[in-house]
């Protein structure tokens, strides 16, 4: 019955990537069959670590990070755990190899949330976005390479950077959030309470850089990822486009979003291309 665990497992990861994240679900939704159960996994994992750093402000977070973690290896050394999410990544992480230094990265970054709160230098800065973000990127090319060592090497640079911009878009949407709610600033040598269209309009070339070097891995993935990665790639690139045109004291104000209806477009213009062959 070990089989119908792990079955409760994945639909458990599943839920946890609906009911979390409207726009990675639906990019989850047009992977393949083969490799969308893990990619629940992942997103499953990373979503739970994130939730106890910054949403548990009434419970004891280190205490929880630290349980979370002495899990995760025990769940990884025994290849089980009664955590329904700690079991499907294991299932994952075991299936494609997946190094533990990527996971070890993202709880380190996951740590660094705990305490530190002020990113003074890029460096900093840089080795936080490695850890929170490129490694997920990493670990979700481990799955859709399928073993292909050379392929993923290949990629690598362009996940990393698909990492990178998604990231750096997520801290530049939450920018009131983070500051106001959580006491947080990414952004190195950006004063938050003079935020100003020229820090904004540097931060978005950034953003764009990384795009455009992830763009080109795209289009090398295999076949069943790449529907899926182009369109969540798509609507973060529709999300920046909107932090553009927003000026930068609304953003240091308010959240922008991409409406739902704005959501099935980019679904539907990526699906399009998909179709004529033209990812």
């Amino acid at each position: 019955m070990k089989n119908l665990f792990d079955s409760v497992s994945q639909d458990c990861s599943r839920l946890v990537t609906q009911r979390y994240s409207t726009s990675f679900s639906l990019g989850t939704k047009l992977l393949g069959p083969s490799i969308r159960p893990h990619i629940y996994n992942i997103y499953g994992f990373v979503r739970f670590a994130d939730e106890i750093v910054d949403t548990f402000h009434n419970y004891p977070k280190k205490e929880l990070l630290d349980k979370f973690e002495k899990d995760l290896y025990e769940a990884l050394a025994q290849k089980i755990s009664l955590n329904p999410i700690l079991n499907a990544f294991q299932q994952t992480v075991h299936e494609f190899n997946i190094d533990t230094d990527l996971i070890d990265a993202f709880l380190k970054s996951m740590r660094q949330d705990l305490s530190k709160q002020i990113y003074n230098t890029k460096e900093e800065y840089h080795d936080y976005i490695y850890g929170s973000a490129d490694v997920v990127g990493l670990m979700c090319l481990k799955v859709f390479m399928k073993g292909n060592d050379k392929a993923y090497q290949e990629l690598k640079p362009a996940a990393m950077s698909l990492g990178s911009a998604f990231q750096k878009v997520n801290f530049l949407r939450d920018l009131n959030a983070d500051f106001e709610n959580l006491e947080r600033t990414y952004f190195p040598n950006v004063d938050i309470n003079a935020f100003q269209e020229l820090d904004k309009m540097a931060i978005i070339a950034d953003i764009e850089a990384d795009f455009e070097k992830a763009l080109v891995g795209i289009f090398k993935l295999p076949n069943e990822a790449r529907l899926g990665v182009y369109t969540a790639y798509k609507y973060y690139h529709k999300l920046l486009y909107k932090l553009k045109r927003t000026p930068s004291f609304q953003i240091k104000n308010t959240r922008i979003r991409v409406p739902n209806y704005q959501k099935m477009g980019v679904l539907a213009q990526s699906y399009f291309k998909y179709r004529l062959n033209l990812l």
